[in-house]
């Protein structure tokens, strides 16, 4: 039987389960679903929490709102607190979080929409089926931000798209389609917005509907071949490079550079 204990109180995200088949939806609409040390910290314990759930297959991971998730909440850039997800640092959190998402048992659709920016991308990169609407816009603005793409957000992507237009797409930041991500093998379908809900929706019945052991054993199966080939191990450095860019005098300059360009944008 299904273990039917209630998912814990989240102030950021939400989280489902019937027994087969569970959500967790990134719910900060207000904020374009924005990456905060919170957040992250409370999808991390979302993927603990569906591993004790005795018969679920399936979660569809989403956002409220008009995004996705527009990435890293940039309102937290220099927050010296400690990393609600217990990490040796706060920019470790984004680390823990994917980490979490990727070893979690049951199989995890990401359902994209709107925007899909940086650290939203590396949460659509740790789930194993991905799902967006024809009109998304995908983009890695980190390098413009005068950082590196942390959360083992690299591997992750070579492992997806390979390492030529990982590269590309990182240090450039140059937005890309759902056609692109689609012809790099990033994406299992493409499909009109009105038509993301129910062809999600078939994806998860069909893969609930299978027997839950031979579903979770495949999983682990392809997740062990590419961690051999490309694994996220080395990881755990990152947020040492992340902290170390948020210093660099060069970086804060491209930082406040992006920042005002977003400012102007928003004025006009």
């Amino acid at each position: 039987m299904a273990d039917t204990t209630s998912p814990p109180d989240f102030r950021t995200i939400a989280v489902t389960c019937d027994g087969r088949r569970g959500t967790l939806t990134l719910n900060r609409p207000d904020r374009l679903n924005a990456l905060s040390n919170e957040l992250m910290a409370e999808v991390a314990d979302a993927a603990a929490w569906f591993d004790h759930q005795s018969d679920l297959r399936v979660v569809v991971v989403r956002g409220e709102g008009r995004a996705f998730s527009a990435g890293f909440d940039l309102t937290v850039f220099g927050d010296d607190g400690p990393s609600p997800a217990g990490g040796r640092v706060p920019s470790d959190t984004g680390r823990l979080m994917a980490d979490s998402l990727e070893r979690t048992s049951p199989v995890l659709i990401a359902a994209m929409h709107g925007h899909v920016v940086g650290g939203g991308l590396v949460i659509g990169a740790a789930c194993d089926l991905r799902i967006a609407t024809d009109d998304v816009s995908f983009s890695i603005p980190e390098v413009d931000l005068g950082i590196p793409l942390a959360w083992g957000g690299i591997p992750r992507l070579v492992r997806e798209i390979g390492p030529a237009l990982t590269k590309e797409l990182v240090m450039t930041c140059r937005p890309f389609s759902a056609a692109e991500a689609m012809a790099a093998g990033f994406l299992n379908r493409v499909v009109p917005a009105d038509e993301l809900d129910a062809t999600v929706e078939e994806l998860a019945e069909a893969v609930a509907s299978r027997p839950r052991g031979a579903v979770l054993a495949t999983k682990r199966h392809v997740n062990a071949v590419t961690d051999q080939m490309v694994g996220t191990g080395r990881s755990w450095s990152d947020a040492d490079g992340l902290t170390a860019a948020l210093r660099d005098p060069e970086g804060r300059a491209s930082r406040e550079s992006y920042m005002e360009r977003l400012r102007a944008k928003k004025r006009n």
